[in-house]
């Protein structure tokens, strides 16, 4: 018997690493001599780099880049066996790594993203797939791009503090100083967002305030926003910032769309191609999925549907261990996914699922195997 472990974290009580343990000692205990092998996942956000480097192998190199607010952090990316790369934009610029009180999308940068990506050109990568989950900034990737050698410069020809204040006095982009190693080098960015740079429905108005905005600074930094976008268009000759996903990360996947030609590709399919999930899965007598919720927002790009799509093209059967359940299992099994098990189940309230965790996990992986016992 073979059983497959792919799940997400579950935020706050288990990790990917928690559910294969514990998966593997109850497969363990109902069929003695099975076979387990764990994938840590993730969707293409945080954790992303763990999970890769886990299941394929390579190294976690440490870097020392600029903070969103321009204070020293300690960042981290990978390097896989095949020397290729992955980074998390949230490593370096992330939102957690500035108190909720000094959030500000006005003045933070993206520059220490940018170090890291010039951290990993010197050591030689010329593949690198980025995560762009979780920023601090909103300043359209200008922060990055300049640390890369672009200048972003004012009407007197004064390079600009790289920063979504001055993307209003942007008026010429230089990129004669930017590294012409980026010419040579592939960049795949992990989004799983459509939102364009601008508008209603673009990187300021739908994310801008949970990075610390204010009405009145939204409204500044959109104006800036369509500044840059005018610009971009004209010194790139393409209108990168109506793309889809272009605003994604604040605007960072534009410029990386604009300076380094980055293609824009599904997180969770990313990730399960990185992780060769297909080779692992294909002769599985079952594959187990899970996260933290499963809710309407799943069938965006995140694990368990993913999961459920590719078990399916395989022939595979798969089933989900999660947190909580917020969507109608006759929905989940369209996603591919034969049973789901809730830690909620019962009406157990999500605190106390918390704090239960493993205890429940236990628990509804014992009915799990129990259930899939009884089906041979």
């Amino acid at each position: 018997m073979k059983f497959v472990v792919a799940s997400d974290s579950f935020k706050g009580s288990l990790t990917s690493r928690d559910c294969i343990r514990l998966l593997t000692e109850r497969a363990n205990a109902y069929f003695p001599n099975s076979q387990v092998l764990g994938i840590p996942m993730a969707d293409g956000g945080e954790g992303t780099t763990e999970a890769v480097l886990a299941a394929v192998g390579g190294f976690l190199r440490k870097v020392v880049v600029q903070g969103p607010l321009g204070d020293a952090v300690q960042a981290s990316y990978g390097i896989l066996e095949d020397g290729s790369a992955v980074m998390e934009m949230s490593a370096s610029s992330g939102l957690t790594l500035v108190e909720p009180e000094r959030r500000s999308p006005l003045y933070a940068s993206s520059y220490g993203t940018g170090q890291m990506i010039l951290d990993a050109l010197n050591h030689g990568v010329r593949v690198m797939t980025i995560s762009l989950g979780g920023s601090a900034t909103n300043d359209g990737g200008i922060g990055a791009m300049a640390a890369l050698g672009v200048q972003f410069k004012d009407e007197t020809g004064k390079p600009l503090n790289p920063i979504g204040a001055s993307l209003e006095h942007i008026r010429e982009i230089d990129q004669t100083g930017m590294d012409p190693r980026l010419q040579e080098t592939q960049v795949r960015v992990m989004c799983d967002v459509t939102n364009p740079l601008c508008g209603e429905n673009g990187a300021t108005y739908v994310f801008g305030g949970q990075k610390g905005g204010t009405p009145e600074e939204l409204d500044a930094l959109e104006a800036g926003m369509k500044n840059y976008a005018r610009v971009l268009c004209r010194t790139v000759g393409e209108d990168v910032g109506n793309l889809p996903g272009s605003g994604a990360a604040g605007g960072m996947a534009a410029s990386l769309r604009a300076f380094c030609h980055a293609s824009v590709v599904s997180g969770i399919e990313t990730v399960l191609s990185l992780v060769e999930f297909d080779r692992k899965a294909k002769e599985a007598s079952l594959v187990i999925t899970g996260e933290g919720c499963l809710d309407g927002q799943s069938a965006n790009g995140k694990v368990v549907f993913g999961i459920g799509q590719h078990c399916r093209r395989l022939g595979v059967p798969a089933v989900a261990l999660v947190g909580g359940l917020k969507a109608a299992e006759e929905e989940v099994r369209t996603y591919g996914i034969q049973k789901v098990y809730a830690l909620t189940e019962g009406g157990i309230p999500v605190e106390t699922a918390i704090a239960h965790a493993e205890e429940l996990y236990r628990l509804r992986a014992d009915r799990l195997f129990q259930d899939f016992k009884e089906s041979l």
